[in-house]
C-alpha cells in the first residue's frame, strides 16, 4: 500500500480528504489498463500465426490486446461499412481486389509515413499509401497428390485443365461472390475463352459446358477444402502456394501447380480504419506489421510471403518458398480491379443466378 492511501485510511482523516485521495489515484489506474484494438481478418491459419507470433511483441511494447474479428476479405469489408460511421474495428485485412473497393468507399485513412512503409516492394505500396500489402502471393491450382498418383495422373499445367472429364465430380471451386480465389480461378478461365475483365461473356456462356460439369461442390472459402482432399473428394481447386504449404504441414497429400497462362498475383493488405477510436494505436500496429521481425515471424510459422524484403528467411525450407515465390511471379498476372470491382456486383448476382442456383 503507497503511503498517500495508508495516509488517507487513518481514521482521524475526515471523509472528504479520503475522497480526493482517491481521486488522485485514479488517473494512474486509469493509464494502466490495457487497450484493446480490434483487426478484422481470415480466421484460420492466418489468425493464428499472427496472434500467436506476430501480435505479442506489439502488445507487450505497447500495454495493447489485439483482437481477431475473422471473416474472409468480403465478409470483413461489409462490417466495416456497415459500422462506418462508428467503427468497431481499428485495422482490417483485406485481398487487394477488396481493399481498393474499400479504399473508395472511404473506409480507410492514409498510413503514417514510417521506416517500414518505406521497406515494402512499390507495388505492395497502394495509391497514396491508403493501403499495404503485407503478405504476397498468387493464385494457382492445387491437386490431391495421393488421387494422382493412384490413377496415374500428370500434374495439371492449365486452368482448363479443371475441364477434363476425367475430373467429372471432383472439383472443388470456391465460390466467386464470396472467394478471390474463385473470382481468380473464373477470370482466367475466361480469358483463355477470349474474354477480359471487360468482357465476361466468353465465360459465363463456356462454363457450364467446360468446367462446371465437373464441380462436386462450390464452397464459400478453402476452409473445407482440406476435409474434401483428405476424403478423397476433391482432386482439383483453386489454391496459393502458401495454403497448399500449410495444408502440407498438417500431413495434407496436396501439391500446387503453377499454370502454364500464369497465376494471379493476390496480396493480402491492411488498411487503418478511418475514424477508429484509437487512430495512433492503430497506426503503430499498421507500421509494426510491415516491419521485417513482424514479416519474418509470418514466413517462419505461417508460410506468409513477407511484402518486405527485409524479413530474414529462417531456415532452409523458408528460403526455398521465397525462391518459389520469385519464380512463380516471373508468370504472374494482375488483373484489372478498376473493371473488376466496378462490375463485379452484376457478376455476382449473374453467378449466383446462373451457375450456382
Amino acid at each position: 500500500m503507497t503511503p498517500l492511501l495508508r495516509s488517507t485510511l487513518s481514521v482521524k482523516t475526515p471523509l472528504c480528504a479520503l475522497t480526493v485521495a482517491l481521486a488522485a489515484l485514479t488517473p494512474s489506474l486509469s493509464q494502466a489498463q490495457t487497450k484493446t484494438l480490434y483487426i478484422g481478418m481470415n480466421g484460420g491459419v492466418m489468425e493464428k500465426t499472427w496472434t500467436s507470433h506476430v501480435f505479442p511483441a506489439f502488445e507487450k511494447a505497447n500495454n495493447v490486446k489485439v483482437v481477431v474479428v475473422p471473416g474472409t476479405s468480403s465478409e470483413i469489408l461489409a462490417k466495416a461499412q456497415a459500422n462506418k460511421d462508428k467503427p468497431q474495428m481499428h485495422v482490417m485485412f483485406l485481398d487487394d481486389g477488396v481493399m481498393i473497393r474499400a479504399a473508395g468507399m472511404g473506409l480507410c485513412e492514409k498510413l503514417k509515413p514510417s521506416p517500414a512503409l518505406n521497406e515494402i516492394f512499390p507495388t505492395a505500396r497502394f495509391k497514396d499509401d491508403i493501403a499495404a500489402g503485407v503478405t504476397m502471393g498468387m493464385t494457382g491450382l492445387a491437386y490431391n497428390k495421393k488421387m494422382f498418383a493412384e490413377k496415374g495422373w500428370a500434374a495439371p499445367t492449365s486452368w482448363l485443365d479443371m475441364a477434363d472429364p476425367k475430373f467429372k465430380g471432383k472439383v472443388v471451386f470456391q465460390s466467386m461472390p464470396s472467394s478471390s480465389f474463385g473470382l481468380h480461378g473464373f477470370l482466367m478461365f475466361n480469358r483463355i475463352k477470349g474474354g477480359t475483365e471487360a468482357n465476361v461473356e466468353p465465360g459465363f456462356a463456356a462454363w457450364k459446358s467446360s468446367i462446371g460439369p465437373n464441380v462436386l461442390e462450390y464452397i464459400p472459402s478453402s476452409a473445407k477444402l482440406a476435409e474434401m482432399i483428405q476424403n478423397g473428394e476433391a482432386a482439383i481447386a483453386p489454391l496459393t502456394p502458401t495454403s497448399v504449404a500449410t495444408l502440407q504441414e498438417k500431413g495434407i497429400a496436396v501439391e500446387y501447380a503453377q499454370p502454364k497462362e500464369g497465376s494471379v498475383v493476390l496480396m493480402v493488405a491492411q488498411c487503418v480504419i478511418a475514424n477508429n477510436s484509437e487512430p495512433v494505436l492503430a497506426q503503430k500496429l499498421a507500421e509494426h506489421l510491415l516491419s521485417a521481425s513482424a514479416q519474418a515471424a509470418g514466413l517462419e510459422h505461417g508460410n506468409q510471403i513477407p511484402s518486405n524484403p527485409k524479413a530474414p528467411a529462417v531456415g532452409d525450407d523458408a528460403k526455398l518458398k521465397l525462391r518459389q515465390f520469385a519464380d512463380y511471379m516471373k508468370t504472374a498476372v494482375v488483373l484489372d480491379w478498376s473493371v473488376i470491382n466496378e462490375n463485379r456486383p452484376t457478376w455476382n448476382a449473374r453467378w449466383n443466378r446462373t451457375i450456382e442456383r
